[in-house]
C-alpha cells in the first residue's frame, strides 16, 4: 500500500495561512519526510459562490501547485485529486503535463474525472452535456501529443493538423480515472492506469450525481465489475492501481485509533487497493503538519515494518 495526501483546503473560506508559499513548501516537505508517496490538490478554477456557501471549498490550481511541489521535494509523486479534464483544452493540458513530467523527473500521475458542477462548466464556457465526449477525446489527444510527431486529430473544438510538441515525456504519465460510475470503470479497463473512486454517502451522491459508495462491501462490488472489464480487455489486473480511503480509526485527531485504521487498510489491500488516500486537518498549518507527522509515525511506519 502507498499513501497519498490531499492539501487541506477543505473549507470556504479557507485559512489564509494555507494559501502561501511557506505553507505549501512546509506541507510538501513534511509529507515527504513522513513517508507519504503522493501529494494532491483539488481542481476548482471557477466555482460558483452558491456551491462555496453550501459546503464547497477554496482551491489552488493543481497543475501550478504540484509543479511548485516538485521543486521543493525529491521523491513524492504529484497526483491531482482530481483534475477535471474537460475544463481545459487538451492540447494545453498535454503541454502542461509533459512539462511537469520533465521538471519533476517523471513523478507526475494525471488523475482526472469529468466533474459534476454545472455552474463551473457554464462559467468556463464548456458544454456540460458534452463532458463525457470531451473527456474521452482529451485522453486520445494527450497520448497522441506525448508520443507522436506530426499528430492530427479532429473532434469537438479541435482541428489539429500535423502537430509536434517537444519535449515529450520519457514515458507517458500514468492516467488515473476518477469517479464511481460504471463508465469510469470501463474507461479504466480500456485505457487507464488506475481507478480513483471517492467515498459518497447517499445524500452526497444525490448532489454529485454519482453512485453511492459508503462501505467496503460497496467498493468490493464495484471492484468485481472493474476486474471483469479489465479481463475482457485482455489486460493484466496488476497493471491497474486503485486508490481509496478508509474511515476506520476515525479522523486524525485526539481520538484517532491507528490500530483500527491499519486493520481498515488491510481490508482495502485484500480487495486490490494499492493507494490509500489520506486527509489531514485544515484548520491551520500547524494542525496539518502535526497530522502528517502523526499519520507517518502511527500508520505508515508500522504498516511498512
Amino acid at each position: 500500500m502507498k499513501f497519498t495526501v490531499t492539501y487541506p483546503l477543505i473549507t470556504h473560506p479557507a485559512s489564509p495561512e494555507l494559501m502561501s508559499r511557506a505553507a505549501v513548501t512546509r506541507f510538501a516537505t513534511t509529507a515527504e519526510a513522513a513517508g507519504f508517496d503522493g501529494i494532491g490538490f483539488t481542481d476548482h478554477p471557477a466555482p460558483t459562490d452558491r456551491w462555496l456557501q453550501a459546503g464547497g471549498h477554496d482551491a489552488l490550481d493543481p497543475y501550478v501547485a504540484l509543479t511548485f511541489c516538485s521543486a521543493v521535494t525529491e521523491r513524492i509523486r504529484l497526483i491531482p485529486n482530481i483534475a477535471v479534464l474537460p475544463y481545459r483544452h487538451p492540447l494545453i493540458v498535454a503541454k502542461m503535463v509533459a512539462t511537469m513530467a520533465m521538471l519533476s523527473e517523471d513523478r507526475f500521475t494525471l488523475a482526472v474525472a469529468t466533474g459534476y458542477l454545472r455552474g463551473e462548466y457554464k462559467g468556463l464556457g464548456i458544454d456540460f452535456e458534452q463532458r463525457n465526449a470531451l473527456f474521452d477525446q482529451a485522453v486520445e489527444v494527450l497520448r497522441g501529443m506525448w508520443t507522436e510527431d506530426d499528430f492530427s486529430f479532429t473532434g469537438i473544438g479541435i482541428d489539429a493538423k500535423g502537430l509536434t510538441a517537444n519535449p515529450k515525456p520519457r514515458t507517458p504519465p500514468p492516467i488515473w480515472i476518477g469517479g464511481n460510475s460504471r463508465l469510469s470503470r470501463r474507461r479504466v479497463a480500456r485505457y487507464g492506469n488506475g481507478w480513483n473512486p471517492f467515498p459518497a454517502p447517499r445524500l452526497m451522491a444525490q448532489t454529485t450525481k454519482t453512485p453511492p459508495l459508503e462501505t467496503v462491501d460497496d467498493l468490493a462490488i464495484m471492484l468485481d465489475e472493474l476486474w471483469r472489464f479489465v479481463d475482457e480487455q485482455g489486460r493484466d489486473r496488476s497493471d491497474i492501481d486503485v486508490a481509496f480511503s478508509t474511515p476506520a480509526g476515525g479522523s486524525l485527531g485526539e481520538h484517532f485509533d491507528a490500530e483500527a485504521h491499519l486493520a481498515g487498510l488491510d481490508e482495502l489491500a485484500a480487495l486490490g487497493v494499492t493507494w490509500a488516500g489520506v486527509s489531514v486537518p485544515g484548520g491551520s498549518l500547524t494542525q496539518a503538519l502535526e497530522g502528517l507527522e502523526r499519520y507517518g509515525a502511527s500508520v505508515i511506519a508500522p504498516h511498512r515494518a
